[in-house]
């Protein structure tokens, strides 16, 4: 009896908008509707690891007395166009089938040619058969954005950093990207792009306790309190990720140029002063960010990390990569410390375990991070990378009582 080729079912869930993310909603579960725009594309991304015949098809739903022509592109191959015709239910097109020559990722692009209704049709899934299917990997969850990656930085026994600095050259720029320079145990400081037109350098600090989501059910004994802020910096009380004290500056980061951070940490009996500094290079000068007072804290910084992260979900098929570089602490005794070696960890496991597009590495004396575009990595979670020390000890001269403006 012959046995049936493999074959693999790809949610429509887990597909993109390209160019657009935004171009329609893409349901947690649901099929995709609302797929009107031919300039629309609708694109899953995922690793073929055997060579060979590969029959491609989409599983979709079009009205009676409907119809639509849809195009398939699998990589740089084109192929068939098809004519599809409403029915009562959902329908399998085949787009007919290409040979796998070599194993790697692959972009499967779904365009609307041609439609008479209102949309080009609702997309159930895409459907591989053949040889080629066998050990594919792709994303089955509708957990569509890229796992978030970190560099751990230890200190050795018995250090205590008062200051953490760091330096950040971000790569690439899609919207929705958080590029964090200088995370410690009560907060973090770093670069994000918010929209096509803004961006902003965001210092947060976390409140004492375990509320996960509602700061108004945190009490007011537990909460950060705000000492100084910058010029133009918006601060607020944020939720849903644990809760603390927010501030960004809505600032024009520039992709490919290299920016400074500073973190301090000043105890004062069961609380800390955490004050985030940036360098604005077109001023020369250092500046002040925010201030915030954490109770029931009344130590140094500790657990010292950086990373990049997806924050939206909806365009995790494109790379985020950041350079990191020039890591120092200045400890309780005024001494500089580079730090050189990281442990890198991600969120890619549990409902990211069908993502391998998260990485890290070293490019001359610098840390990089890498995260989303679907190519697979090879370093592992908690390996440990180390960076040439630079020698270069930070040029800090940070502005008269900034934490008191």
């Amino acid at each position: 009896m012959p046995v049936a080729p493999a074959s693999l079912a790809i949610p429509g869930f887990t597909a993109y908008a390209e160019p657009d993310p935004e171009a329609f909603e893409i349901p947690a579960t649901d099929p995709i509707q609302g797929w009107s725009d031919s300039k629309t594309t609708i694109a899953w991304y995922g690793l073929i690891r055997t060579p060979g015949k590969l029959d491609v098809a989409v599983r979709l739903h079009l009205p009676t007395g409907a119809q639509s022509r849809l195009s398939m592109k699998v990589g740089d191959h084109e192929l068939k166009s098809k004519t599809v015709r409403g029915a009562d239910g959902m329908v399998t097109v085949s787009f007919g089938s290409l040979n796998i020559e070599q194993a790697g990722g692959y972009r499967f692009a779904l365009s609307g040619v041609k439609k008479s209704g209102q949309d080009f049709a609702e997309i159930d899934s895409l459907i591989l058969t053949g040889p080629a299917v066998k050990n594919a990997l792709f994303n089955l969850t509708p957990q569509r954005g890229a796992p978030s990656v970190h560099l751990n930085f230890s200190l050795p026994d018995g250090v205590q950093a008062k200051w953490f600095y760091n330096e950040v050259t971000v790569k690439t720029d899609p919207v929705w990207s958080y590029y964090e320079a200088c995370g410690f145990a009560r907060g973090y400081f770093g670069i994000q792009v918010n929209s096509p037109t803004e961006r902003r350098i965001i210092f947060s600090v976390w409140d004492s306790g375990t509320e996960p989501t509602d700061r108004d059910k945190v009490s007011a004994e537990n909460q950060v309190q705000l000492i100084a802020k910058g010029p133009d910096v918006f601060v607020s009380g944020f939720g849903n990720e644990g809760t603390g004290g927010h501030s960004h500056l809505i600032y024009p980061w520039k992709t490919g140029e290299t920016y400074r951070f500073l973190v301090s940490a000043q105890p004062e009996g069961n609380s800390t002063i955490y004050t985030g500094y940036f360098y604005f290079p077109e001023k020369h000068a250092w500046g002040l960010i925010a201030s915030f007072r954490a109770p029931k804290d009344g130590g140094y910084l500790r657990h010292l990390y950086s990373f990049n992260e997806d924050f939206e979900g909806s365009n995790g098929q494109q790379r985020r990569l950041a350079e990191f570089g020039n890591q120092w602490i200045k400890t309780t005794d005024d001494k500089w410390m580079e730090l050189t070696k990281a442990r890198f960890t991600h969120t890619a496991r549990g409902i990211y375990k069908d993502r391998l597009d998260r990485g890290a590495g070293v490019i001359g004396d610098r840390f990089y991070l890498t995260n989303g575009g679907f190519k697979a990595e090879s370093i592992e979670f908690n390996d440990e990378i180390s960076r040439p020390a630079s020698g270069h000890i930070p040029d800090v001269e940070l502005p008269v009582d900034a934490d008191k403006q």
